[in-house]
């Protein structure tokens, strides 16, 4: 390990991004106390990521505390705060394999675990849950992720896919930016709670047809264009306002 580089603008501006992730997993109350973990890649060749220090609660990560490693989960700086390479297995097959996969959130949930452990899946009852229709990959369980020939097989079921259900044991969403990553773990959350209640309700479930779920789809993934009216600002705004909360809940999130 090396001492602690100058930062520059643009890293300085990723951490206290992916930090601004991170307090507000804890606020909408997805985190699993020290466990999980929320990556984004560095720009440059030499293939380093920003993590969470291990033994952190998420409600204390800041920008400075985050820990640069490689793409083995080893730390390349020296800091006062250990990694958990073994936590970083998951992510590290993702970011290798996926360019467009800057940052990778992974979240164990009670209703993300709950769909994850369904047969059928998360299902579109709603329109959340539609942004994912026929684009959530499914990879089945092989023990804690511990192996790392796992990866393989992780990759190939994540696909081209934003997002993914790791069944009997949560989520997984990836994104360009760590906005992206969580605004897709947002709804990925909320479409698995509104399953699991309407589930408890025990009444019928109505499901739209299959024509209307990948139209919807469409529209909420950006990739249906023509219609009468469109949104071009909602993923910017949304994320301004996200990073507003931010400031207000945990102002020193970008110490």
């Amino acid at each position: 390990m090396t001492e602690r580089a100058p930062m520059t603008t643009e890293e300085l501006r990723l951490r206290r991004e992916l930090a601004a992730v991170y307090r507000l997993v804890a606020h909408f109350r997805m985190t699993d106390l020290i466990f999980t973990h929320i990556s984004a890649r560095l720009p440059g060749p030499e293939q380093h990521f920003l993590i969470n220090p291990y033994g952190l609660l998420f409600e204390e990560i800041t920008a400075s505390n985050l820990v640069k490693i490689d793409l083995d989960g080893n730390a390349v700086e020296e800091g006062p705060h250990p990694v958990n390479p073994a936590g970083f297995v998951i992510h590290s097959a993702v970011h290798a394999a996926r360019e467009d996969a800057h940052c990778v959130l992974h979240t164990h949930t009670r209703a993300g675990c709950a769909v994850a452990a369904q047969q059928g899946g998360l299902l579109p009852l709603n329109q959340m849950s539609m942004e994912f229709h026929n684009r959530l990959g499914h990879h089945d369980y092989e023990g804690v992720a511990l192996n790392l020939d796992e990866r393989r097989r992780l990759v190939e079921d994540l696909g081209g896919h934003p997002a993914m259900l790791l069944r009997n044991h949560g989520l997984l969403t990836v994104g360009q930016t760590p906005g992206q990553a969580f605004l897709r773990m947002y709804y990925l959350e909320q479409a698995c709670q509104i399953q699991t209640t309407a589930q408890a309700a025990g009444a019928p479930l109505i499901l739209p047809p299959e024509d209307v779920c990948e139209l919807a789809a469409r529209q909420l993934t950006g990739e249906e264009h023509g219609g009468d009216l469109q949104d071009d600002q909602a993923y910017e705004l949304a994320w301004a306002a996200l990073l507003r909360l931010a400031a207000r809940i945990a102002p020193d999130h970008t110490d």
